[in-house]
């Protein structure tokens, strides 16, 4: 890579410093080593399309069939990549529909650049009190201003290399996220000279002493009986960072839990690996934490969803430590005597792993033996068919896959039961929580990896973004789609049956809501099916989960579908529903 940019730089200074800001654009895009990018032609786009088109043996444009699919394929191979994932569209209607994707990767912290094109200058209504003056102008620059790290109409062509410097450093730098460029028509097509524009000046770094707090985090280690970590989404997902935390966790044997969209942090067949926790997680994760006196958080927002609503029932006897980079989130306490330190949480990895071998102590053991009792007491305590098809599906296929999950039950039996292993990637819609994104996902992050990618969904989510079977077979993609078809909206149609006198408005056939024959329609694009109706028909399905095709994989499931544990509102996270035996629970807490 490192020569093919040379190479692409020498070019650059031999035809001068003279280029339009189209092309000055993709040549940015490409000395930043994005190999791909996501959208859809519109009027107002039609010179950054041309550029890019010149550059299609260094650059790859791809063409979704919706803005939101580009918008959510350019998060999904951002949060595969590491690097950000960019998706264009025209202005107006293109612009907007881009909107959920750049939410998003907002909540979820994924670095993206969105490239809305805009009316000409001279069309644009600035300060008229019209709705609008030029065809399809929309103001997306205030529309998404609270969704994003940054946004800027770029109305001045010598601006171009300030805005584009400066976004990319946002989305990549502190919390990362996405960041919106509306760019006008003329602006793109404007010749600049480079010399003359002004560029952006990286921010000086404090400095920060990670010793200390690393110092201060292992004593406390020490000084606890029952320490456990929660891993959040701000751990880096790079192979270094992994191996760091894995090494460290591994060699002290510290019990640790996850957030759901970070279960990829760690192996599922680590000894005191409990499980995520929250309102959906794991009973052994949910019980760890409770019962721990020390919790070190490393990247998780602990929002209401992680620690209950009631923030003063979750691990009542525990010390908290929090280690973020966003320091508004450190603000939204669970007890007033948080330990905070806003740093970067990788660092604290890095030195972390210092310690590896000094931190498998004796005062912990008793501590240990109650994490394995949890996990032999509730490891099965809660089993869905949901939950029994992952554990199977995720034997087949290998370490190096990707699996994208969309947003409703799938993604719960997902989280609670995949097998991950030692380089998977789990990419969720986790804060927006996204119906949709799973297909589309998957996309962006085969582009990331050009790795086999697992796409589960719903029958729900699989309607929202079904256009996107046009792109996989179009570009014959291996992506693998698993659909767990209960022909209902299985969540809401939960919440109807506990909460509304199985009132099933809008959720179930014949009640509002209708599923198609699957299987018809993604023969109609051209892509294999498969009819799953038993659970023992998993294990013939190695073959075609390994291969090189796509396929769609449709289980049929009962309208009666269940996702479980789950908390009911203003319970400790522990107490979840159905009701644990209350003997096994008072046995559980009374222990240690």
């Amino acid at each position: 890579r490192s020569y093919r940019l040379l190479k692409y730089e020498q070019k650059r200074k031999e035809r001068g410093q003279k280029m339009l800001v189209c092309d000055y654009i993709v040549d940015f895009f490409i000395t930043k080593g994005i190999t791909d990018v996501f959208g859809y032609p519109g009027g107002m786009v039609t010179y950054l399309l041309d550029s890019l088109s010149k550059n299609k043996d260094k650059i790859n444009t791809h063409t979704n069939y919706h803005e939101q699919a580009s918008a959510f394929a350019a998060c999904g191979y951002a949060q595969v990549k590491g690097i950000p994932g960019v998706a264009f569209a025209t202005s107006g209607p293109g612009a907007t529909n881009l909107i959920t994707g750049i939410a998003n990767a907002f909540f979820d912290s994924i670095p993206t650049i969105f490239i809305t094109g805009q009316v000409n200058t001279y069309e644009a209504k600035e300060n008229l009190k019209i709705r609008q003056k030029g065809f399809q102008e929309t103001d997306i620059v205030s529309v998404c201003k609270p969704i994003v790290k940054y946004a800027v109409n770029i109305n001045n062509a010598e601006n171009i290399v300030y805005e584009l410097e400066k976004a990319y450093y946002l989305a990549m730098t502190g919390r990362k996220g996405p960041v919106l460029l509306d760019i006008p028509m003329n602006i793109q097509r404007t010749e600049i000279n480079l010399d003359k524009c002004k560029k952006f000046d990286l921010p000086e770094e404090k400095a920060i002493d990670y010793e200390k707090i690393v110092n201060f985090i292992v004593r406390k280690i020490k000084n606890s009986r029952k320490p456990v970590f929660i891993l959040g989404n701000g751990i880096s997902k790079d192979i270094k960072t992994k191996a760091f935390l894995q090494e460290f966790v591994k060699k002290s044997e510290l019990p640790i839990t996850t957030s759901m969209i970070a279960i990829d942090n760690f192996t599922k067949d680590y000894k005191y690996n409990m499980g995520f926790i929250g309102a959906y997680g794991n009973r052994t994760a949910n019980f760890a934490v409770m019962k721990s006196d020390l919790i070190i958080s490393l990247g998780a927002r602990m929002d209401c969803r992680q620690v209950s609503v009631s923030r003063d029932t979750f691990a009542p006897k525990a010390e908290i430590i929090r280690i973020d980079i966003d320091e508004n989130e450190l603000m939204y306490k669970v007890h007033e005597d948080d330990v905070s330190f806003k740093v970067d949480v990788n660092e604290i990895i890095k030195h972390l792993n210092r310690y590896k071998d000094n931190l498998k102590l004796i005062e912990h053991d008793e501590w240990r033996k109650y994490c394995k009792l949890l996990k032999e007491k509730l490891s099965q305590y809660d089993k869905e068919p949901g939950n029994i098809i992952v554990e199977k599906i995720s034997d087949l296929f290998d370490e190096n896959t990707v699996i994208t999950t969309d947003v409703g039950q799938n993604q719960v039996w997902v989280a609670q039961s995949l097998k991950t292993k030692r380089n998977q990637k789990v990419l969720f819609s986790g804060g927006h929580g996204a119906m949709g994104y799973s297909l589309p996902a998957a996309i962006g992050a085969y582009y990331a990896s050009h790795k086999n990618v697992i796409c589960f969904c719903g029958d729900g989510g699989l309607q929202m973004n079904i256009q996107e079977l046009q792109f996989i077979k179009e570009n014959n993609l291996p992506i693998k789609i698993v659909l767990f078809n209960n022909q209902s909206l299985g969540m809401i149609r939960h919440f109807q049956e506990m909460y509304f006198n199985s009132n099933f408005t809008q959720t179930k056939i014949n009640k509002g809501y209708s599923v198609p024959d699957f299987t018809k329609i993604v023969e109609a694009y051209g892509i294999r099916a498969v009819r799953v109706k038993t659970q023992n028909d998993l294990e013939k399905l190695k073959g075609i989960i390994n291969d090189n095709k796509s396929v769609l994989i449709d289980i049929t499931l009962s309208d009666t579908t269940y996702v479980f544990p789950k908390l009911a509102i203003n319970k400790p996270i522990n107490d979840q529903e159905p009701e644990m035996d209350r003997k096994l629970f008072n046995e559980l807490m009374e222990k240690i």
